[in-house]
């Protein structure tokens, strides 16, 4: 538990206006809760003082101690360290610097599923997730275009992409599956930087769901792909008997044309690049969880699901060739799986400002109830560009003169050291390491 965890252990004014309906929708900074999961997570360690040291801690079982999914041996424990300040705002130190070689020992092993059977959290796009992808999938199906891992394969012009949809309930505040199905693939094709063109959409309905929902979902996928400028041109559609589905469930895959001279990757991010959000962060997660109806809280929140490609298109057009490094939506995971896998692609230190990140009260006082950070709370009309700083203004003034990135805010910026990891400077002077969650703590949002 860290010093941000001690101070939202009360029911805080976010927390107490979210209970009772009356939390505004303006802007704060993010919300200070720690993931509360039994997986293991990176955190800060309270207790320690002065601007000249902060603390990083692995709590595990045992105490300011983590165990690393998927290890074993003495490298898969690590203990806190202090991080010390050096010549030139160096933290290295020698035994953080051996906390730092250990943790690049263990990421360097070999991907091993070691449950017998799936689990939840290997569908939450967390570690589990990557373990998954990377010790079945991308073991059997391994191929140049596959192997970067992006949001889409782009070759000749081409972006292809293909996603699937199980989010319940199947209707929510400002949204459902449907344009959810629609938006979510869109996206994908936009942070190829490509123009979305076509989907496909295939259906898995359960014996006996109401025809009029069916209606309804595709009602509202025909909108949203009207919105998007895109064409719903081929499909399928499976019934399986009752009880073998959860209603209804849709695949939809995208094709789009590249029709600028880029190549965004998550591996592109340099040293001195910044990192922009471009809105309020974990509307859709918060959104959904709401709309289950298992927890008593009230809040006046809708999904922020929305098809970016125009956005996208802005940035692109208002920053030179190569000054757009990557882009990424920030669905399942949150904004910090996405961090997460561009420090790591990149070889580089993404330095967040917790005060930076915009967070509506809402959003920030159901976290604090259920104790969820909501850097890992799922968007569905959010992304993640890394620009070059030169090209920061342009960037920031093109997102803001789109409806969807009215609120876009430069949140951090890439670093040299220590490489592949996730770092936020929190509102209290201190600093933690954001690392990925093994689950999730809001499954099947998307």
């Amino acid at each position: 538990m860290n010093d941000e965890e001690d101070s939202s252990l009360g029911e805080g004014t976010a927390a107490r206006e979210l209970r009772e309906g009356t939390a505004p929708r303006e802007m704060g900074p993010a919300g200070r809760a720690g993931s509360e999961t039994r997986d293991p997570v990176v955190t800060a360690l309270p207790g320690r003082k002065g601007p000249d040291s902060v603390v990083t801690a692995f709590p595990g079982r045992d105490s300011g101690e983590a165990v690393f999914p998927g290890t074993e041996g003495p490298d898969s424990r690590v203990t806190a360290l202090p991080m010390e300040r050096g010549p030139r705002g160096s933290t290295a130190t020698s035994r953080e610097q051996e906390v730092l070689e250990r943790i690049e020992r263990v990421r360097r092993r070999k991907a091993r599923v070691r449950e017998d059977r799936i689990t939840l959290a290997h569908g939450a796009g967390g570690k589990a997730t990557h373990t998954l992808i990377e010790a079945v999938f991308l073991e059997a199906f391994r191929n140049p275009l596959l192997e970067p891992l992006e949001d889409g394969a782009v070759v000749d012009g081409l972006a292809f992409t293909t996603d699937s949809y199980v989010v319940t309930p199947l209707f929510f505040p400002g949204g459902d599956i449907g344009d959810l199905a629609v938006n979510g693939t869109v996206n994908d094709l936009a942070m190829c930087g490509a123009r979305p063109r076509y989907l496909s959409a295939a259906f898995i309905v359960e014996e006996g769901f109401p025809v009029a929902d069916l209606r309804r979902i595709t009602a509202s996928m025909a909108a949203a792909a009207r919105a998007a400028d895109v064409w719903i041109v081929t499909g399928d559609t499976k019934v399986v008997e009752n009880g073998k589905a959860d209603g209804c469930y849709i695949t939809t895959s995208g094709v789009g044309t590249v029709e600028r001279p880029i190549r965004l990757s998550a591996a592109a991010a340099r040293p001195g690049d910044v990192v922009i959000v471009s809105g309020p962060i974990g509307e859709h997660g918060v959104t959904v969880m709401l709309a289950r109806g298992e927890l008593d809280i009230q809040a006046d929140l809708t999904s922020d699901t929305a098809p970016l490609n125009t956005l996208t298109g802005r940035l692109l057009d208002a920053c030179g060739d190569g000054q757009v490094r990557c882009l990424r939506d920030a669905t399942r995971g949150g904004v910090a799986t996405v961090v997460n896998e561009i420090a790591v692609a990149s070889k580089v230190a993404v330095v967040l400002e917790e005060d930076a990140i915009p967070v509506c009260p809402a959003v920030r006082g159901a976290c604090e109830l259920l104790g969820i950070d909501p850097l890992y709370v799922a968007c569905e009309g959010r992304m993640v560009a890394v620009v070059a700083q030169r090209s920061a203004e342009a960037a920031l003034a093109a997102l803001r003169s789109h409806p969807l990135g009215s609120e876009a805010a430069v949140i951090g910026r890439i670093g040299d050291d220590p490489p592949g990891l996730v770092l936020l400077k929190t509102s209290f002077g201190g600093t933690r390491i954001v690392d990925l969650l093994v689950g999730d703590p809001l499954p099947r949002i998307c």
